[in-house]
């Protein structure tokens, strides 16, 4: 079990993640928002009294100077933790000043988190209080909905399915329309539009369609703690990709996986708000300091709230 105490550290990271990106905002350049947040992330769990090692990150050794998958952060030999992260969930949203912009991370007890390839990944979450698989990746979708419905006493149309807008997604979004349910449809904020899913005060009922692994892992950390549901298949499309899920000892590309294979312990996660948005609200300056507002959530202590904070600059 991870100690209580690591939830407040964990909050700090992510909000000065959050603060560093919000300088940016606006400017119209996504990868100096995003290496703003990378930038203080890493610096602020190199200064924790931690043996963390980055097992979802800006990608490999060759590809990421910082934040690496396989990176070692922190200065102590113990606990030996994993770590998730995505510095900036939404960096176009940044970049545009647009809602939604977060800084995310998610730990948990060394060996515990899915250690995912840069890749995408299928995927197909939903809330709480349901019969198990009440959902199925593999179910159309037309039936995935009218399942669902039946399981929360609802009518198919005010059912309200979430997925990121893509031609890739338009499948989904043709079969969805056509028995009456209705669409969230979100430009990014992979991690978000999962987490929506799963909150019981959201208007979202089922997120589904394909989206970046890593933020899958980050998404399933999140879902677990929630509650609720979730499943999904990696998708490799060529050689490049086939070998970075070798590399990490992933060989059956074929695989469903559910919350128990993609975080198998407790874990912890934060998610700080960049931009105002659904979630959370983005960072406020004042003249001195700057106040955050996180989504935090523990799994072992049934801790989830929304928790804001005031930073001294």
């Amino acid at each position: 079990m991870l100690d209580p105490k690591l939830l407040d550290e964990i909050i700090n990271v992510a909000a000065k993640a959050a603060y560093k990106s919000s300088l940016l905002k606006g400017q119209g350049d996504k990868n100096a928002a995003d290496q703003a947040a990378v930038d203080a992330m890493r610096t602020e769990l190199n200064s924790m009294n931690i043996c963390g090692k980055v097992v979802i990150g800006e990608g490999e050794m060759d590809e990421a100077p910082m934040l690496y998958i396989g990176e070692v952060l922190g200065k102590s030999s113990s606990p030996k933790i994993d770590i998730a992260v995505d510095p900036l969930d939404g960096t176009k949203l940044a970049a545009n000043n647009q809602p939604n912009a977060i800084s995310v991370i998610s730990i948990s007890e060394e060996g515990m988190l899915l250690q995912a390839p840069d890749t995408y990944m299928d995927k197909i979450s939903v809330g709480s209080g349901l019969p198990d698989h009440v959902v199925d990746l593999d179910e159309d979708i037309k039936k995935n909905i009218q399942n669902l419905a039946k399981a929360k006493k609802k009518e198919v149309k005010d059912i309200c399915v979430c997925m990121l807008e893509r031609d890739r997604h338009q499948y989904l979004i043709d079969d969805a329309k056509s028995i009456g349910s209705k669409l969230k449809l979100i430009s990014d904020g992979d991690v978000a539009g999962s987490i929506f899913s799963a909150l019981g005060s959201s208007d979202v009922d089922m997120y589904v369609g394909i989206g970046g692994a890593p933020e899958g892992v980050l998404a399933a950390s999140a879902v677990k703690c929630l509650g609720g549901q979730f499943q999904a298949r990696l998708k490799i499309t060529d050689k490049s990709e086939a070998s970075r899920a070798n590399k990490l000892g992933i060989t059956d590309f074929d695989k469903k996986y559910f919350l128990k294979d993609i975080v198998k312990g407790d874990v912890i996660f934060c998610s700080t708000g960049v931009t105002d948005g659904e979630l959370v609200t983005g960072i406020k300056l004042k003249k001195d300091s700057f106040e955050s507002e996180t989504f935090a959530l523990h799994y072992s202590q049934n801790f989830f709230k929304k928790v804001k904070k005031t930073f001294q600059i």
